[in-house]
């Protein structure tokens, strides 16, 4: 396993042969606020991985035991101008659309709480295995704001208008039965074991064709809210990108000759 460090407060850790890549939230003293820097360095690892044609899944972890992340650091916050948080607006978004554009499968490790920025981090990936100590939500309008990271728009893609509406105007914050019960994490497991069934399911993911993971999540994203006509231009697409590459040649070689593929990756 080889690790790699993003600024103060985000390290990457890839394990065995790279192909899974572990983006861990370690601020553990701020129990993950995102702060200013914070927020570039989670951009520029996203940016990173994203370019790393060898990475086939990422997990996003916490080195907090407590907690997954608790959002916007309201301390930092609390010392701005407005000039300051106009110009801190850009680079806050880069951290959500970072993970959110990840062009691999992408799982979030939910432990304790995960609450505004926090939970947006981990609606922003593909599926969200979270443990029973779990507890997220959408506070933002209960300290004069709304969620700024994705939330109005992932939330309801996950549960539903009037749902998405509820958490939202309300700011309650949702344990980790209901949260299953309702859709907003995929996976419940037993306390402390969410980085490892998350890690888990990556290694699974990351036994498959990278050309066709990468094609499968843009048509699944791409597709999502079009029509099924249009949804099904933009699948015809996506199947048209993996059609002729070497990934296909091989995988077919590979079942016809019972044996593991060795994927080129192209």
């Amino acid at each position: 396993m080889s690790e790699e460090r993003f600024g103060e407060f985000v390290l990457v850790r890839r394990h065995g042969q790279g192909h899974v890549a572990e983006l861990v939230l370690d601020r553990p003293k701020a129990m993950n606020a995102v702060s200013t820097g914070m927020a570039r360095s989670i951009a520029g690892a996203c940016a990173a991985l994203g370019e790393d044609r060898g990475v086939r899944a990422v997990v996003l972890t916490s080195s907090h035991e407590r907690a997954f992340c608790v959002g916007a650091d309201l301390k930092e916050r609390n010392s701005f101008s407005d000039a300051d948080l106009v110009r801190q607006r850009p680079v806050a978004r880069g951290a959500y659309t970072g993970v959110l554009e990840l062009p691999v499968p992408t799982i979030a490790a939910v432990h304790g709480f995960a609450l505004g920025g926090g939970f947006e981090l981990a609606l922003s990936c593909d599926v969200i295995v979270a443990d029973r100590t779990a507890v997220v939500g959408l506070p933002e309008v209960s300290v004069g704001v709304i969620p700024g990271g994705g939330g109005t728009q992932l939330l309801p893609r996950r549960v539903g208008a009037a749902r998405a509406a509820e958490l939202i105007f309300t700011a309650r914050r949702v344990e980790a039965a209901e949260a299953r019960e309702l859709g907003l994490v995929d996976q419940l497991v037993e306390e402390g074991r969410d980085r490892e069934e998350a890690l888990a399911m990556a290694s699974r993911i990351a036994a498959n064709s990278p050309v066709g993971l990468r094609a499968a999540k843009r048509a699944l994203r791409l597709g999502h809210g079009l029509d099924l006509s249009a949804g099904l231009e933009v699948e015809d697409a996506a199947w048209r990108s993996v059609a002729f590459s070497g990934d296909r040649a091989e995988g077919v070689a590979a079942f016809n000759e019972k044996r593991r593929p060795d994927w080129p990756g192209e």
